[in-house]
């Protein structure tokens, strides 16, 4: 007798057994506890996560012989019928296949019909957006007026393309894709009561593989288990899937730490060999990138168990975290823009060569936290980080005027620097501009890119002359003497004094205009998104119809 797949041999018959739905589980075991039942039910969400199992187990647990329940008992006759298929009083239609409106026709005229031998009949549709208009219309009537032993379970992958009508008269419940830490949890259990052997990073790789969906998990599982002859060994995981061997990315990271072109090329042809995917190893890298953030910022996120910890900590001791953040950026950019290239070598390597253009001069080897016991404050370690930086950095500075006049000014600067220049205060900034610069940089009267110069600024230091600027790493392309020039017209026209202006490359405290505002919008966000989830009508409705806010949608009164 063949072996039964794992798919299916491993399928949930409870709520009890369902993994990641727990939001769903419990709204309809309180339902069912309180025997509040309603006629149609809607399930959505994408393939194999669970939408047909739990349209079953709800069909059980309306017609268990124990009565309506929440845990139906599993050995009567109405519950192993379902189990495998049998139970007449359970009809169940693939809508994907049956479209026409003389089917669902001929589904409603059996529905007015009592069950043979169980408490109700049940109606599972699934794929239920593939009917056709007229199908939906046939449906309606039935929907509005049920008979009493009838219930509709829908299931669908798109529920935009279901009427409004249908929509609502039926309680909807959106599933939501499985973690990726429950599905590797669920497939090590399913190996060890399967007696097969496997490691952590083979688990990882098969649970990522199956991108939210627990029964692609399992069939991506029976395939590994074939493909290792009854083994599940890394190297062979890798193979099957066609995933990039790690080391690969950490060789590229380390070549990159050391500004060695030659290296990453080579990196670069050992995968062609290979044959590779390109696009595989961006998103990857990409994922690589952003556990080095996390390693960086919030250690405790990078568990014990995690591939590669040690190295992953290491290479984040390499590069700041505003490198790493520039990586990633360049990184999901280069993939998107695969497509375009002449070809994906092409493409891949062109991505590694504008990550290597992009490297800092000078580049600190140890600015990234520790991930040991010394680190309590992530977040505060990072702002000393910053402020050390600030002191200690040799900044590049670039001088706007050059006539003679300028020069001599400059000079003079210079020789009285210990009794004129004073570190900005805010009230020197307001009896210099009259306001804040943020106030200012908004009434310059400039455009285009020099008007970004003025936005992206912090000012440094004031004196009587003369204004000193910084500019953030990320935007030190604005530093050319074109805006340089144009900006400083602006500032001596705002002032009706002939000040200088000088530009250096340093380190962001948050202080720019542009950084100003942005912040200022995401506190208004904050206190829109937390002014609707705490309106009395909104958590009503989430708390008793399991309704879902969508945060995207919410935007603050200007």
């Amino acid at each position: 007798m063949p072996t039964q797949v794992l798919a299916r041999k491993w399928r949930p018959r409870s709520f009890a057994e369902l993994t990641g739905q727990d939001h769903v589980v419990r709204a309809l075991t309180n339902a069912l506890e309180q025997k509040r039942l309603h006629h149609a039910y809607l399930f959505t969400g994408t393939r194999g996560i669970g939408k047909t199992t739990i349209a079953r187990i709800l069909a059980k647990a309306l017609n268990c012989q124990t009565g309506i329940t929440s845990t139906p008992c599993g050995i009567c006759s109405a519950c192993t019928e379902i189990d495998s298929g049998r139970f007449v009083d359970l009809i169940e239609m693939d809508a994907a296949s049956n479209t026409q409106v003389d089917k669902m026709r001929e589904l409603l005229e059996n529905a007015l019909y009592a069950p043979t031998s169980a408490r109700y009949k049940i109606y599972i549709i699934d794929e239920v957006h593939m009917l056709s208009k007229s199908a939906f219309n046939a449906m309606l009537k039935t929907l509005e007026e049920p008979p009493e032993h009838v219930k509709f379970v829908l299931a669908t992958t798109d529920p935009q393309k279901i009427p409004v009508t249908v929509l609502s008269r039926c309680l909807q419940f959106n599933l939501k894709q499985i973690p990726l830490p429950l599905i590797a949890a669920h497939l090590k259990h399913v190996l060890e009561q399967e007696k097969i052997s496997c490691d952590a990073t083979s688990l990882q790789l098969l649970a990522r593989s199956a991108q939210g969906s627990m029964r692609d998990a399992l069939s991506i599982l029976d395939q590994a288990i074939a493909f290792g002859e009854g083994r599940i060994e890394e190297a062979g995981v890798r193979d099957m899937l066609g995933a990039i061997d790690q080391g690969y990315l950490y060789d590229l990271l380390d070549a990159l730490s050391q500004k060695d072109g030659v290296k990453i090329l080579a990196v670069a042809d050992a995968m062609e060999t290979r044959s590779l995917s390109f696009d595989a190893a961006l998103q990857d890298l990409a994922t690589l990138l952003h556990r080095l953030a996390l390693a960086q910022i919030v250690p405790v996120a990078i568990g014990e168990d995690t591939p590669e910890r040690e190295r992953i900590f290491t290479l984040a001791k390499t590069f700041t975290p505003e490198d790493i953040q520039l990586f990633y950026q360049i990184v999901i950019h280069g993939r998107s823009d695969l497509a375009q290239a002449p070809d994906e070598y092409a493409g891949f390597t062109m991505t590694l060569m504008r990550l290597l253009a992009f490297m800092p001069e000078g580049m600190p080897k140890t600015t990234g936290p520790k991930h040991d016991k010394e680190i309590k404050q992530p977040l505060s370690s990072i702002s000393k980080i910053t402020e050390a930086s600030e002191i200690s950095e040799t900044r590049k500075t670039t001088e706007v005027s050059s006539t003679a006049e300028t020069v001599k000014e400059a000079k003079t600067a210079e020789t009285t620097e210990t009794t004129e220049t004073t570190t900005v205060r805010p009230e020197s900034t307001v009896s210099l501009f009259g306001s804040d610069w943020m106030v200012v940089a908004n009434q310059l009267k400039l455009s285009g890119m020099a008007k970004e110069l003025a936005q992206n600024c912090e000012i440094k230091n004031v004196s009587p002359n003369e204004i000193e600027f910084c500019v953030p790493e990320t935007h030190k392309q604005l530093l050319q003497k074109t805006y340089q020039d144009r900006m400083q017209t602006a500032v001596r026209e705002h002032l009706g004094k002939p000040v200088r202006l000088k530009f250096s490359v340093g380190i962001s405290t948050g202080k720019s205009p542009a950084e100003l505002e942005n912040r200022e919008k995401q506190q208004k966000q904050l206190q829109a998104i937390t002014a609707i989830e705490t309106d009395p009508f909104v958590r009503e409705l989430v708390e008793n119809f399991d309704a879902k806010l969508i945060v995207s949608s919410i935007k603050p009164i200007q």
